[in-house]
């Protein structure tokens, strides 16, 4: 099992430092709350998530919750946070049948973007 699980997390490292960014528009950094909800625990959601948050140079954290959702904060330019939004809606083996964003408070404390738990 640990196996299947190391290929999955390799494949999943591949397939998000394989996703090809558009030009970003410079925008105002925001931190978003963000709850994705549906088939996104054991599909490689978070680790696809924190490599995507890692490349965009974002700051906060991804964990799981214990309904089966997803919950992130996202801390970066706004143009960079909604583009991997949409990118983990439109995930092929995930399935986001919710997506509920909330704006927060930007943190003014330099973090480095983690997985929780």
């Amino acid at each position: 099992m640990k196996a299947l699980k190391r290929l999955r997390d390799d494949y999943v490292i591949w397939h998000a430092n394989n996703i090809n960014f558009p030009e970003f528009d410079s925008s105002n950094v925001v931190r978003k709350k963000v709850i994705f909800s549906g088939r996104v625990q054991k599909v490689g959601f978070r680790l696809e998530l924190f490599t995507l948050a890692q490349r965009l140079e974002f700051m906060g954290w991804v964990k799981n919750l214990e309904d089966g959702s997803v919950e992130a904060e996202l801390q970066g330019e706004e143009s960079k946070v909604d583009f991997l939004i949409k990118s983990m809606k439109s995930l092929k083996r995930a399935t986001v049948k919710k997506c509920e964003v909330i704006n927060i408070p930007i943190s003014r404390n330099r973090e480095d973007f983690i997985i929780v738990g």
